[in-house]
């Protein structure tokens, strides 16, 4: 996945935190979003976009044109941080032939039919099984909410929820 810096999973998407925290740590020139449902939206599109940095460009795709754009190698040469809201999403991205090195979990809001494992982070069963699938397959997955905190495996919080 050529250009891409990060791989972040954040309900929220665009917010305070990535636009200074994560951008600015990382250097990005750009934030992309997946998002099937945002990207039909120009009024969603256009509040994620008042969130990101000035400077910082903004791709908020449906699924397939993310996945097409980022095999046929569009951001070469950039510095992109990918967010997406479910680390389902990244099943589908490997899925699709494409290899994530690493990704953080950052937030995942306490919802309804999900277990809270860290502060920032409540799963349902089927993130915690989409997690466990990037495990199996070698992706290492953290759990950091801003650039300052410790890099620290997902395994650490998903093995203390079970005790």
């Amino acid at each position: 996945m050529e250009g891409i810096v990060h791989v972040r999973v954040d309900d929220r998407l665009i917010h305070g935190q990535v636009a200074t925290r994560w951008s600015t740590g990382l250097r990005v020139n750009r934030i992309m979003v997946i998002d099937d449902i945002i990207a039909a939206s120009d009024h969603e599109k256009a509040v994620l976009r008042m969130a990101a940095p000035s400077g910082v460009n903004t791709s908020i795709l449906p699924f397939e044109k993310a996945a097409a754009n980022i095999k046929a190698g569009n951001y070469q040469g950039q510095r992109v941080l990918l967010v997406v809201k479910s680390p389902e999403i990244l099943v589908r991205l490997q899925e699709e032939g494409l290899e994530l090195p690493q990704v953080n979990i950052g937030n995942l809001s306490n919802r309804f039919g999900t277990v809270q494992i860290k502060k920032s982070v409540s799963l349902s069963a089927d993130e915690e099984k989409a997690i466990q699938t990037l495990l199996n397959s070698g992706v290492k997955v953290t759990a950091q909410m801003v650039p300052d905190d410790p890099e620290t495996s997902i395994e650490v919080f998903l093995n203390k929820a079970k005790r």
